[in-house]
């Protein structure tokens, strides 16, 4: 996941112009919201726009705008489309799951989890020389503090290694992530794709997600367009990757966000721990993700890391965010406090940003987002 070069100013207009707009409110404002959506898809030269809207903890609204694909078929709610890094909130989930369960601790060393040292699987050798490892425990590599880069293919040598104290900042990493599905895997014996189906997907009526590849999917499936307008091929996914390899459709993930606002599978306690904050956020933006640039102005919202999600105070309450995105997708979802109300939005575009934070606004209201911060390149909005 990483961030493109600079966006049309095209884009940037959009995102400027439509950022007065109020939120939805009742029956006859989701019209409102479809010809919203159409307006700034069209203007932000977006090809879909997938949309599902959460109140009071449960499903309201699911639409889909646009086109899935070069041939002009059209995006539908059922269509799958690649959740990108959403995939890591989604996992989170799971994994609180199994802290609530009493089968992880958030705060015991990986070490104790795993049969024999990390450094000993192939995997990991990297880091035989660093002890610094054994320091490492699920909270930090869910709220990305274990000191990774975001993947290890970045590194010249593409070798992994722990770039700062395990726990000391923050600093966006996929390879964490993943390292928490290989230590449930491993010490836990279990196996993560097959069972975030069997207590995620299918009690939710997620009928069409899965962490892996299914061969249905391919009748009605998004491909995505880069930022030129060149469109891409759906990648076919054929492992799971707590980072990010989730296919879904919009009106799954809408019921994946109902669950989140509600509390569903989840303890109270669990809940709560899922989306409060467990290390401040110093960085003045996601990406890249080593840097040392810091804004003092995140301390004013709140920013911290939660459990898979980013977190902070807005204006309807402690809320949490999680985006996804790659040269072809870009990926939105937000909670607020206020009302337990979500909204999730799925683009096949790498350019979505450009209308995201109106996106948000218009089905939300003013929420406080740090798009500054998860955007880097985006200018700050005005009211």
């Amino acid at each position: 996941m990483r961030i493109r070069s600079a966006f049309a100013a095209l884009g940037w207009a959009v995102v400027l112009a439509a950022a007065s707009i109020g939120p939805a409110s009742a029956a006859s404002d989701d019209r409102k919201l479809d010809a919203e959506i159409d307006r700034l898809r069209d203007a932000g030269k977006i090809p879909g726009v997938a949309v599902a809207l959460v109140e009071n903890g449960k499903l309201a609204y699911v639409t889909a705008r646009g086109v899935r694909n070069a041939k002009g078929d059209p995006l539908t709610p059922d269509t799958v489309m690649y959740a990108a890094s959403v995939t890591k909130a989604t996992f989170a989930y799971y994994v609180m799951m199994l802290v609530d369960e009493g089968k992880l601790d958030l705060d015991k060393p990986i070490a104790t989890y795993l049969p024999k040292p990390l450094p000993d699987y192939k995997a990991y050798a990297d880091l035989a020389n660093d002890p610094r490892w054994r320091e490492i425990t699920p909270r930090m590599l869910m709220t990305h503090s274990a000191g990774f880069p975001n993947f290890r293919w970045l590194n010249p040598d593409e070798k992994l290694d722990i770039k700062f104290q395990p726990g000391s900042r923050y600093a966006y990493a996929g390879e964490g992530i993943n390292l928490m599905q290989f230590v449930i895997e491993q010490g836990l014996g279990l196996n993560v794709g097959e069972e975030m189906n069997r207590r995620l997907f299918q009690p939710l009526g997620m009928t069409r997600s899965s962490m892996i590849w299914r061969d249905d999917f391919a009748g009605n499936l998004a491909d995505g367009q880069d930022e030129n307008g060149k469109w891409e091929p759906h990648d076919d996914r054929s492992s799971v990757k707590a980072a990010g390899s989730l296919d879904t459709t919009i009106g799954d993930m809408g019921k994946l966000a109902a669950a989140m606002a509600s509390g569903w599978g989840l303890s109270a306690k669990a809940r709560a721990e899922f989306a409060k904050p467990s290390l401040p956020i110093k960085s003045a933006h996601e990406f890249p993700t080593l840097t040392t640039e810091e804004n003092p102005d995140n301390a004013k919202i709140g920013l911290a890391a939660g459990i898979g999600v980013v977190v902070f105070d807005g204006p309807q309450g402690p809320s949490f965010l999680k985006g996804g995105h790659n040269e072809i997708t870009d990926n939105m979802l937000v909670c607020v406090g206020k009302g337990r109300r979500c909204v999730v939005i799925l683009t096949n575009s790498g350019v979505g940003q450009r209308v995201i934070p109106a996106l948000v606004k218009a089905a939300l209201g003013e929420t406080g987002a740090p798009w500054s911060w998860e955007y880097s390149r985006l200018p700050a909005l005005t009211p």
